[in-house]
């Protein structure tokens, strides 16, 4: 199960650049993790407001 982008995303894309595997995208309103998603927590550390969940 992928990590998920809650709704304290402001869409700054700091997670997006760190995926190392390309799986976090811009989405409708908050960016969004496919389930490409390996994992490994490079996003939740990159993320300013904490919105990103394990799952």
């Amino acid at each position: 199960m992928a990590y998920k982008i809650n709704d304290e995303c402001v869409s700054c894309g700091a997670c997006e650049a760190t995926c190392p595997v390309g799986a976090i995208s811009e989405g409708d309103g908050k960016y969004v993790i496919s389930e490409d998603c390996v994992e490994c927590g490079a996003c939740a550390a990159g993320c300013p407001m904490g919105a990103i969940e394990a799952p």
